[in-house]
């Protein structure tokens, strides 16, 4: 049975302990299922794709992201900037130099180009927990929501579609939902693409 989410800071302590340690080899596995499954979704359709670095036990997704380059992809990665804390979105391919920012994640340097966000085809997002409806528990400090705060309100899916990454364990019974969350239109596990309505 699937765990109920109800105190946000409580389960993302535990949740992303338990991410955290998967052991070594099963953390490969997983992975390696993971990539499969996003190969399959990515190589098709989308063109103009947001991605992000991993941090904190989250799926290396990196190796992939080298192929989309390979195969004339344009990518954009997440940066921080201003003392707001404001996410933007800039271009990335292999030889873009990368720094860790004030949570030391690693994102590209401060020359990358800025992306509009809103032409992207496809944004991957990391997260902490996902649920059936498409909520996304993230690592709390709302970067995503604030920076996708327009999608929203949409009464359909347009670009950039919202998928999360994860590994199957992440899912939960079912997570509150703030009024400031952006919701996933699916999500990209081990064992496949699960949209949401």
């Amino acid at each position: 049975m699937l765990p109920v989410v109800n105190a946000r800071a409580s389960q993302r302590r535990a949740l992303r302990r338990q991410r955290r340690s998967l052991p070594a080899a099963r953390r490969r596995q997983l992975e390696a299922a993971l990539l499969g499954q996003l190969r399959r979704l990515l190589w098709r359709r989308f063109r103009r794709i947001g991605a992000y670095l991993p941090f904190d036990g989250e799926a290396d997704i990196t190796p992939l992201l080298r192929q989309l380059v390979a195969r004339g992809r344009h990518l954009a990665l997440p940066r921080l900037e201003g003392r707001r804390g404001h996410m933007r979105y800039v271009a990335w391919h292999p030889d873009v130099p990368l720094s860790g920012n004030r949570y030391r994640i690693p994102e590209p340097d401060g020359m990358a180009a800025r992306v509009d966000t809103f032409g992207l085809d496809l944004v991957l997002t990391p997260l902490v927990a996902f649920d059936a409806t498409g909520t996304r528990l993230g690592m709390g400090a709302g970067y995503f929501d604030r920076h996708f705060a327009r999608l929203r309100n949409r009464g359909r899916w347009r670009r950039p579609l919202l998928v999360g990454v994860a590994f199957g364990f992440q899912e939960v019974e079912h997570l509150e939902r703030a009024a400031w969350d952006v919701p996933l239109a699916g999500v990209v596990t081990e064992s496949g693409f699960r949209p949401f309505d």
